[in-house]
């Protein structure tokens, strides 16, 4: 997969009901993961969503999540730009210019789902998250 560039929304518990409402609006395939299926979790954060992605006909992709357990959400921080695909030397190219000079909030290395991922802020406040694919 080439390399994609796309939002990443964080809602507060609604994102099911966001994604399904953008899914109306602009058709395409939502893909929904909860906390449950992919990070084990149990009780009553289980079913909110770890991860959900919309592709469309058209070539839009948008990505989203509910805020996770122990994370802050704050208007206005809901908004992320997710780089993602298999390419992992060009990923890491880019992880290591936008996390230069900034915050790294998650380090880039592998996790649950079996990809690596990271997130940061860069030096001018935009929070960054780069996801590689594992073949």
């Amino acid at each position: 997969m080439a390399s994609r560039l796309n939002p990443y929304i964080t809602f507060d518990g609604d994102a099911r009901q966001a994604m399904e409402f953008y899914q109306q609006v602009f058709g395409g395939e939502l893909n929904i993961n909860t906390f449950g299926d992919l990070g084990g979790m149990a009780g009553e954060n289980a079913d909110k969503i770890m991860h959900a992605m919309l592709e469309t006909e058209r070539g839009f992709t948008l990505m989203a999540s509910d805020t996770a357990p122990g994370m802050e959400r704050t208007a206005g921080n809901n908004i992320a730009i997710s780089l993602s695909g298999d390419d992992a030397g060009e990923l890491r190219g880019y992880w290591e210019k936008l996390s230069g000079g900034g915050t790294v909030t998650v380090p880039l290395e592998k996790q649950m789902w079996g990809d690596e991922f990271g997130a940061c802020l860069d030096r001018f406040g935009i929070s960054w998250m780069v996801n590689i694919g594992q073949s």
